[in-house]
């Protein structure tokens, strides 16, 4: 099969996109993890097929699959970049929907930011002791379309990722599913600085759209931090994250930031 597909990134979180509104493809694991393969594939976090709304009750719909072959609820820099993909392809809207297996996504369009609404967090833990091979972590948790596990640390450059993150991603008090984890620094007043190891990538990724959507809100509620928040991620971009809290419950939760066509192509699988 040869497949057209273009390349996107959204601060640093890189993706495949494919027009599948024929229907016409069908992807095996394989195939999905030979297309991110940063040596023999095209290289990504994860691949994004464009089909109609599977229920009918949003404008498009989408399949997302992590780099290791797995399907994904919901990916925040993701949503942007497929937001801008079908933007490109079917005209300039002021704003779409697209089904997710989070929920509808409703996404506008400044310029090359794009902003998203994200489903309502839910399943919020605070100040949970978990042990570690490192010794006892108070780890925070909220699950804003994919779960996250939360860590708030002095200094982000200096957290053993290699060793922490696989270890919080599979850790019994967050099973049977897992959970992406994120370690996460404050900067200033409503400035955070975040690292993210991404469930179905297995590694830190540059950015993690729903991961700095959990660290915002938690620092909210921990730290009483106001909407917006401006957050720092690896690849030294920033993303925007506002939200609103309406009797002790976050509602109208959005993620702004970049969405970036980085090059288009036809690769065999």
């Amino acid at each position: 099969m040869v497949l057209d597909f273009t390349k996107m990134n959204g601060a640093g979180n890189d993706f495949v996109l494919v027009d599948n509104r024929a229907q016409k493809v069908r992807l095996t694991r394989d195939q999905i993890v030979r297309l991110c393969d940063r040596h023999r594939g095209v290289g990504a976090d994860g691949v994004i097929l464009l089909g109609p709304s599977p229920s009918g009750q949003a404008d498009w719909g989408w399949e997302f699959y992590n780099c290791d072959g797995s399907s994904g609820e919901m990916c925040g820099n993701g949503a942007r970049c497929f937001a801008r993909f079908v933007q490109r392809l079917t005209g300039p809207p002021g704003e779409l929907t697209f089904e997710t297996g989070a929920g509808i996504i409703t996404a506008s369009f400044q310029g090359e930011r794009v902003t998203v609404n994200l489903t309502r967090p839910r399943d919020l833990r605070l100040n949970e002791p978990v042990p570690l091979s490192t010794g006892t972590e108070t780890i925070h948790s909220i699950n804003t379309g994919v779960p996250h596990a939360v860590i708030f640390v002095p200094d982000t450059d200096r957290v053993a990722m290699a060793q922490l993150g696989p270890e919080i991603r599979q850790h019994p008090h967050f099973g049977p599913q897992g959970t992406n984890v994120d370690f996460a620094q404050r900067l200033g007043p409503n400035h955070l600085r975040v690292r993210t190891f991404e469930r179905g990538v297995e590694g830190e990724t540059l950015a993690c759209g729903t991961g700095v959507t959990a660290v915002a809100l938690i620092a909210a509620r921990r730290y009483g931090l106001s909407s917006p928040v401006r957050i720092q991620v690896r690849s030294g971009g920033e993303l925007e994250v506002s939200f609103k809290d309406e009797g002790g419950e976050f509602a109208d939760v959005r993620l702004s930031g970049p969405a970036e066509f980085v090059f288009e192509g036809r690769i065999e699988l």
